[in-house]
């Protein structure tokens, strides 16, 4: 069991706070002297203060950066540079995305196909950096904001923008500016763009998968596109929660014995630390005494064979079923092995 810290874990800031700081920052330098530290209000009324780097300016523009600090979350983007450079525009505050920032190329998602991947928050906290700036020194709140992040477009082909038809680089997020560490909620918000993605491109039949190696597996069996598999991970009834109100037609679950066994019993977050298997329960699926004594759900496969691991696909369709309730729609499950090997299927 992985041993949980003494000490609280250290928030972050994402990355639409490191935009938002570096534009202050910015245009401090466009219009008067750049700061060496700005601080921002966030969403919810908090004031962090951000070390600005990369300080440059030319002629009509200038730019700042903020390194990323996302804390104690296992963030990819922990540690890179957001930069802004500001310049006068015609009319507005206008966006656009620079070396490393992504563009989007698919509906679903809540910015418009062709434009920058700066999240609606971000651009209304650098909309209102650039009104109070512009107030402060007397300006005209006409502003071209270009965000870049080096190396933005290599970090992104570790994230899931590419199958949510981001293209080019790393998204411009959050929606309170504050990255908490091994945030639930950030998984599940991508698992909602995913499926969003999926219905807005027409898509019929997606699949939602524990980890890599079923993923892999249930797109081969059903030859389903990049942005139909989404990325459910442990939140199995996240996912399901959200298709109740945004249906498709046909879900496919896939996933490991262990945690499709944790799904089969009930358990809607399939995390080590969050629920367990009933290896008692296993025991009466199997028919078979010994299983109760097993450590994990792969040994009890290994005593009980082929029938156990069509049990839990059974057991697991039916949880699925429940889950969904009256408006379920075509459901299977697969179930793998460690090799990926498919040991146990239920539903069409």
């Amino acid at each position: 069991m992985t041993r949980k810290p003494d000490t609280p874990l250290r928030r972050g800031w994402t990355t639409g706070a490191c935009a938002t700081a570096a534009t202050k920052a910015a245009l401090c330098g466009l219009w008067g002297v750049f700061p060496s530290a700005v601080s921002i209000t966030l969403p919810k009324g908090e004031e962090p203060v951000f070390d600005v780097v990369d300080l440059q300016a030319g002629d009509g523009w200038a730019q700042a950066g903020i390194v990323k600090d996302a804390g104690d979350d296992p963030d990819v983007t922990h540690g890179v540079t957001v930069v802004v450079r500001v310049r006068a525009s015609k009319s507005g505050v206008v966006f656009k995305a620079g070396d490393g920032v992504g563009m989007v190329t698919k509906a679903g998602l809540p910015i418009g196909v062709g434009e920058p991947a700066i999240n609606p928050v971000p651009r209304a906290m650098m909309d209102e950096i650039v009104a109070e700036m512009a107030s402060e020194y007397g300006q005209s709140p006409d502003i071209e904001i270009t965000v870049s992040i080096p190396n933005g477009a290599d970090i992104a082909l570790k994230t899931w923008n590419p199958r949510l038809g981001i293209k080019g680089g790393l998204s411009i997020l959050g929606t309170t500016g504050i990255v908490r560490p091994f945030s639930c909620a950030a998984w599940i918000a991508s698992i909602h763009r995913g499926i969003d993605v999926a219905r807005a491109d027409g898509l019929t039949h997606v699949a939602g998968c524990t980890g890599n190696t079923s993923e892999r597996i249930v797109q081969g069996l059903h030859g389903l596109p990049d942005h139909g598999m989404l990325d459910m991970g442990d939140f199995v009834g996240g996912m399901i929660k959200y298709m109740r109100r945004h249906p498709v037609d046909r879900v496919t679950i896939g996933g490991g014995i262990g945690k499709l066994t944790k799904f089969a019993q009930g358990a809607v977050d399939l995390h080590s630390g969050r629920s367990q298997v009933d290896f008692g329960v296993l025991a009466r699926w199997a028919d078979d005494p010994r299983v109760a004594f097993a450590n994990t759900a792969l040994e009890a496969f290994e005593i009980a064979g082929a029938p156990l691991a069509a049990r839990v696909a059974q057991e697991a369709l039916a949880q699925a079923q429940k889950q969904f309730g009256e408006t379920a729609p075509i459901l299977d499950i697969v179930v793998i092995d460690r090799a990926g090997k498919i040991i146990g299927q239920a539903g069409p």
